[in-house]
């Protein structure tokens, strides 16, 4: 299972109602399911992911962030999850205000784009960078909004979100011992997780 999804399911409380934006084949709801018997749910934009995840008797929906959140009622989930997707939505704004309209908490992960080796790249060879997580040249991402960790933190305090819990690792899934600054974390992390609620 992917390194996010791991420190994800951790920050999760048991008995929880959970919706994952971007569940991708449902390996999170499923395994929150399992180990903290929450109530999980997902939705996912590609109909083939989304079709996996009903074939493994998962609760998931064919639907879009951008426009599907909309249809959810006020605080119907304790948890609203959107791993390593904020980047690729039209409206990362707007998403992450109907998250925390519909969810009591919200969990972010997102690629860091100010980490040192990205900023090194574009330095170098005056071309977009790549990493391990996005392997993948600049015209097939599906990222539009990337974004650093300052640059969430100055959302964060924009929009009046209590960041209750964040961390910044590297891919092998060592957590940075940049608790304590941001500017460290946002040169050396690689991901970052955001546990939101509204102030």
């Amino acid at each position: 299972m992917r390194l996010d999804l791991r420190l994800i399911a951790e920050m999760v409380q048991p008995d929880a109602r959970v919706l994952d934006i971007g569940c991708g084949d449902g390996a999170l709801i499923a395994l929150l399911a399992r180990e903290k018997r929450a109530d999980a749910r997902g939705i996912e934009i590609d109909m083939a992911e989304a079709t996996r995840a009903v074939a493994a008797g998962l609760a998931v929906i064919h639907g879009d962030a951008d426009h599907d959140l909309q249809h959810y009622p006020d605080g119907a989930f304790d948890y609203v999850i959107l791993s390593r997707t904020l980047q690729a939505v039209e409206r990362p704004r707007a998403v992450l205000q109907q998250m925390l309209r519909i969810g009591r908490r919200a969990i972010v992960s997102f690629p860091n784009f100010g980490h040192w080796q990205m900023r090194w790249r574009l330095l170098v060879t005056g071309r977009m960078p790549d990493s391990e997580t996005w392997s993948r040249p600049w015209y097939e991402t599906p990222n539009i909004h990337p974004c650093t960790i300052a640059d969430f933190f100055a959302l964060c305090r924009m929009d009046g979100y209590q960041v209750e819990q964040w961390l910044a690792v590297d891919e092998k899934g060592l957590k940075g011992p940049w608790r304590r600054s941001v500017r460290l974390a946002n040169l050396f992390g690689q991901q970052a997780l955001f546990l939101l609620r509204r102030a």
